[in-house]
């Protein structure tokens, strides 16, 4: 693990006036707030019924709310805006708002990301000049040609990094990490350690494109809880 030297917060321009409001939404929360206002815009298409798109409309934005800890006045009233969602067209432009707000993974160069796979000589790092940072939950590529997968997680100002072998399924399933039915394939890591110092190999499946999974995410929790039972010996 290394600790993260250059993560910056990114400032933008609070729309609601002239105030700057700091990057406060994480991809993976973007992601839940997209799929939040796509349902709203199908309920405004499927009913007439007042009573039941104001229901909805409320569910929205409570779901939505119940994503942060912690909003500032800004903030909420930021977001309290999908509530005025009626069309794909309204929610193409707020979605463009709150994207405005997005905290960007912490970019890595390659030193970084080797720094980060010590024991591996002959590493085969992704493009990083390629990478849209801001839809990251996490960092993933495939090493076809040694089938092996890489995986770097950012939390609480350190970095955490996972190598294993991955072997792509012929049949889509269910990613233990996005927790979407995708193409998967069997990611397997090997740890040494513990009272018995005994090799213990642990595995499951996860997306073969680790983009698309990225975009499937909207929640972190089974990507901690992935990183933990792969980490903890």
């Amino acid at each position: 693990m290394i600790e993260n030297d250059h993560f910056e917060i990114i400032n933008e321009i609070d729309l609601s006036g002239g105030e700057r409001m700091e990057a406060f939404i994480r991809s993976d929360q973007y992601n839940y707030i997209q799929d939040q206002t796509r349902n709203l815009v199908q309920g405004h298409t499927t009913t007439n019924d007042a009573a039941v798109t104001q229901a909805l409309k409320s569910l929205t934005l409570e779901k939505v709310l119940e994503c942060f800890d912690h909003l500032t006045e800004n903030q909420k009233s930021l977001l309290q805006q999908v509530e005025c969602i009626k069309d794909e067209t309204e929610a193409i432009f707020f979605l463009s708002r709150i994207k405005q707000h997005i905290i960007p993974f912490p970019k890595l160069d390659e030193k970084e990301i080797k720094d980060l796979f010590p024991k591996v000589k002959k590493l085969k790092i992704p493009d990083i000049n390629h990478i849209n940072w801001n839809e990251l939950s996490y960092l993933s590529w495939n090493d076809h040609g040694s089938n092996r997968k890489y995986l770097i997680h950012f939390k609480q100002g350190e970095y955490y990094s996972l190598r294993g072998s991955f072997t792509p399924s012929a049949q889509k399933g269910i990613c233990t990490i996005c927790n979407e039915y995708e193409h998967v394939g069997m990611f397997t890591a090997t740890l040494k350690g513990g009272p018995s110092d005994n090799r213990v190999r642990r595995g499951n499946y996860i997306c073969q494109d680790s983009q698309s999974c990225n975009q499937n995410l909207k929640s972190l929790k089974s990507l901690d809880s992935f990183i933990q039972l792969m980490k903890s010996q």
